[in-house]
């Protein structure tokens, strides 16, 4: 066994995530086609097997936690190389992924390399708060990785989620500091704090943060993302 599947497994068992293990096959051909695809293209600083697998494979499959039966739409909002979308869509039987980023040539490849891993998500090229207008309070969640601190970030996801939904928010150590940081944005955008989920991965703790949607974001939101950057809520 390689030691990205290795890796994989092993991390499965530990944050007791049930998986098939055609499944985990399938997460490690997407990450092997990254990791050539990333001789190419800047997609990923992580390239050595099972830290991609801990730290890309592993930390997306940790959003699972936090779905509801029932909820059935996820958009991942600025996904980059497809973390944590594809994973999530990959595992997930019955979840409509899409996936949103602003770099054409990265959506691209997406939309290229994932029917021939038979990985079904939808690849969109655009910024948030574009597509926002067109995509209002659709999802069962908006989830993100990495973007921005949190006070930013939520003006760019809560738009998308329907009143009941939840934004899912992938943070480190700086969770609690950066969900006090963002009170007024929560409060403004239509959201509450319901809990912070805690991983062990490596030698870090990496934090998921769950914001339920209780009311609709109003109309103004989001505004232009240089003016959410200058002027955050």
């Amino acid at each position: 066994m390689d030691t990205m599947k290795q890796a994989l497994l092993e991390g499965l068992r530990e944050l007791d995530i049930p998986l098939p293990e055609a499944k985990a096959d399938t997460l490690c051909a997407f990450a092997q086609a990254m990791l050539r695809q990333n001789q190419v293209m800047n997609l990923t600083a992580i390239t050595e097997p099972s830290a991609v697998a801990r730290l890309h494979l592993l930390d997306s499959l940790t959003v699972i936690k936090a779905l509801e039966p029932g909820r059935k739409t996820l958009i991942d909002v600025g996904c980059g190389a497809g973390f944590p979308g594809v994973p999530l869509a990959a595992a997930c039987k019955g979840l409509k992924v899409t996936l949103l980023d602003s770099l054409g040539k990265r959506v691209n490849w997406l939309a290229e390399t994932l029917p021939s891993l038979g990985i079904g998500a939808e690849c969109v090229n655009a910024r948030a708060e574009d597509f926002a207008a067109e995509r209002r309070e659709r999802y069962d969640y908006a989830a993100s990785r990495a973007v921005a601190r949190l006070n930013i970030l939520l003006e760019l996801t809560a738009p998308f989620v329907k009143v009941g939904g939840a934004v899912l928010a992938m943070k480190g150590a700086a969770a609690e500091e950066e969900l006090q940081e963002a009170a007024n944005a929560i409060r403004k955008l239509g959201l509450k704090p319901e809990k912070v989920l805690e991983f062990p991965i490596e030698d870090t703790h990496h934090r998921l943060v769950v914001l339920r949607k209780i009311a609709p974001t109003p109309k103004q939101y989001p505004r232009r993302y240089a003016k959410i950057k200058q002027s955050p809520l």
